[in-house]
């Protein structure tokens, strides 16, 4: 299993919030491979923090049913982590391709001497 930074997991919920507010908790646990019970305790602390907020449907059958809005704080919050794991991500592709570059130098000069 790959481990995820908790910063990842809250970038992650942020961006499955922002294009399906109406996501239920039990479908957005699934799309984060979370449990239930930690994508409610994140949710939680996400409000707590005030970076999103829940509204209920009123006019829904299901009375249940509740949108998750990101908050002004919530939009900043996940512009700087956007940023974040951009850069993160750039430094190890820019990395990999170093490797990558060493590595097909390394095959090469053995193709040569074996050849």
């Amino acid at each position: 299993m790959i481990q995820t930074s908790p910063d990842e997991v809250r970038l992650r919920v942020f961006r499955l919030l922002e294009a399906n507010p109406e996501l239920s908790q039990r479908a957005l646990a699934v799309a984060l491979g979370l449990s239930l019970g930690k994508t409610n305790y994140c949710l939680k602390a996400m409000l707590d923090k005030g970076l999103i907020k829940v509204h209920n449907f009123r006019n829904s059958k299901n009375k249940a049913a509740y949108a998750y809005c990101l908050t002004p704080a919530g939009i900043r919050q996940k512009a700087g982590l956007t940023t974040g794991f951009l850069k993160r991500k750039l430094a190890e592709y820019e990395a990999l391709k170093r490797e990558i570059e060493l590595l097909k130098r390394e095959v090469g000069s053995g193709a040569r001497n074996n050849g």
